[in-house]
């Protein structure tokens, strides 16, 4: 049996309530987002329950169902990579060299 890290399982149990909480905010009953969504009820409760085997395009699916999909999308954009931003500045080149007349020209003839 495959174990998932604890921060994971937290995440995504708090994922699960958060979507559980979203549908009951916009008054949608469990059917609605069943049917917009084609899963089964169990799938559905599994989700909102945070279970971590239920495959993420059906996390994806009830998302996009209560309108929140694009919220998806930002998850691992850069502007919300502060280590991986810090990381890519640590790897800049220190200087940047003018490439030679040769190459300029080769390159102008390439286009």
């Amino acid at each position: 049996m495959l174990a998932f890290p604890i921060p994971v399982t937290r995440a995504l149990r708090k994922l699960g309530h958060d979507i559980r909480d979203a549908r009951r905010r916009r008054r949608l009953p469990m059917s609605i987002v069943m049917q917009r969504a084609s899963i089964s009820e169990p799938t559905l409760i599994r989700i909102e329950r945070g279970n971590p085997k239920v495959a993420m395009g059906s996390y994806a699916t009830v998302l996009f169902v209560l309108g929140m999909a694009d919220h998806l999308a930002d998850l691992v954009d850069p502007r919300n990579d502060p280590v991986g931003l810090r990381l890519e500045e640590e790897n800049l080149p220190k200087r940047i060299r003018r490439a030679s007349a040769q190459k300029r020209k080769r390159k102008i003839m390439e286009t």
